[in-house]
Order: C-alpha cells, then sequence, then structure tokens
C-alpha cells in the first residue's frame, strides 16, 4: 500500500515539495513516520492511547529533524473538524479506520473538508465485495453463504466490524467533492497467510506478486481490502 500511496503522490505534486499530511487514525505511527522521514509535514491523529505511546515512542528515537516535521494530536476522526481549519491539508490519510465507524459518510465529509484544491485522499478499507473469499477458501461453507448478504463481518481481533463496498464508497466520494480518482487491491494473494507468518527469503518477489495482483482486473476486485484514492476538487 506504501508504494501506492507514493505512486498517487508522485503523480500529483511536484518532486520535493513538502506536503501538509494528516493521518487519522494513525495507530503507531508507520506510515506517519515514513512520511515524515521523506521530509513531509506530517500530523497524526488517534485516540486510543496505547497507539499513542507507541508512536510517541518510535518517533523520539527519530533524529531531531523527523521529529520536527511530525506531531501528534489526540482526537477522534470524526472531529477534525475541532481541531483543524478546513483545506489545511494536501493528503489525508485514512487507513483501517471506516471498518470500526457505523456510518462513515459524516467521516469522510470531514476528511473532505479538510483537503486543500486538488488534495488527496488516501483510503483503505474491508472490501464488503469479497468478505465470502477468505471463510470459502478456508472451507467455512455456511459462513461463506452467509458472507455474501452481509457487509459485517468478524475481524482477526475477534471484533464486530464492517466493511464497504467499491460502488458505494465511489458513489460517496463524488457526493462530497473528492471523487475516486484510482483504487487498488490489497492482501490479494496473501490474506490467508497467518499473523505470525515469517516473510519468505524472496520477500521482494512475493511484493511485486501482491502489488502487480492489487492494480489488475480481476484480481483487485477480490482483495481483502481495498485502497481508494481520491481527489479534492
Amino acid at each position: 500500500m506504501a508504494r501506492q500511496l507514493d505512486e498517487q503522490i508522485a503523480g500529483r505534486f511536484r518532486v520535493g515539495q513538502r506536503l501538509r499530511v494528516l493521518d487519522v487514525g494513525m495507530g503507531q505511527g508507520t506510515q506517519a513516520l515514513r512520511l515524515a522521514r521523506a521530509g513531509h509535514q506530517v500530523t497524526g491523529l488517534e485516540r486510543d492511547q496505547k497507539m499513542i505511546s507507541v508512536a510517541r515512542e518510535a518517533l523520539a528515537a527519530e533524529p531531531e529533524g523527523i521529529r520536527a516535521r511530525m506531531r501528534i494530536v489526540e482526537g477522534d476522526g470524526q472531529d477534525t473538524g475541532v481541531h483543524f481549519l478546513p483545506g489545511s491539508f494536501d493528503v489525508v490519510l485514512c487507513h483501517g479506520v471506516l471498518m470500526y465507524v457505523e456510518e462513515p459518510d459524516p467521516l469522510l465529509a470531514g476528511l473532505a473538508r479538510m483537503l486543500a484544491p486538488g488534495g488527496l485522499l488516501s483510503l483503505l478499507v474491508r472490501n464488503g465485495d469479497a468478505l465470502a473469499l477468505r471463510p470459502g477458501l478456508a472451507g467455512d461453507w455456511p459462513a461463506a453463504l452467509a458472507a455474501f448478504d452481509t457487509t459485517a463481518y468478524r475481524n482477526r481481533l475477534g471484533l464486530d466490524v464492517r466493511a464497504d463496498r467499491l460502488a458505494d464508497l465511489t458513489a460517496t466520494l463524488a457526493g462530497i467533492g473528492a471523487p475516486l480518482h484510482a483504487w487498488y487491491g490489497v492482501r490479494v494473494l496473501t490474506d490467508t497467510a497467518a499473523d505470525d507468518a515469517r516473510p519468505p527469503a524472496d520477500v521482494e518477489t512475493l511484493l511485486a506478486a501482491e502489488e502487480r495482483a492489487g492494480r489488475t482486473d480481476p484480481y483487485r476486485a477480490v482483495a481483502a481490502l481495498l485502497h481508494l484514492c481520491g481527489v479534492r476538487g
């Protein structure tokens, strides 16, 4: 997904431009730190105290220049208007968050308002059109049948959450003024791997195959996750 994001940033902004990035639900700060290391000014928004502690510890280990380019704000993604002015960011990330939000449209509208004209909105969501695939491949036929008629599922953490369908998000993004510009599949070939699986010796070949599948039809349509990129008009 990082490669996909970098591709979209490179295609929209001039080389060397220091972008203003907002990472909503930044978790432990993996993407936020990566972008700060690349020279961008990054704000991470997170409400989970454990994740904030992990992110702050990781940031503290970075050189001073990188620490100066990143700040961490405690808060909820649904309250971006409380923390930031409209149009304050060139790139807004919201990765792995929508599945925990019962009504995502207000959150998405708020994220779009944070973008400057021409800004990039990057979403990572559970693919509601492929929920039957994982239980089907595992031979759980009742669960596979049930998954065709719902966007609800239980994730690997044991939490009951929700997925999004590509067509629905496409319509939502158009309605909030950040129409879909590009989309990719994520975890197309590797979704059934165990969480604690060791990476293969030839991990670069694995990543190349996964990246190729994530941008190729029909494979990307059955990915476990979808990476959608909208552009603010």
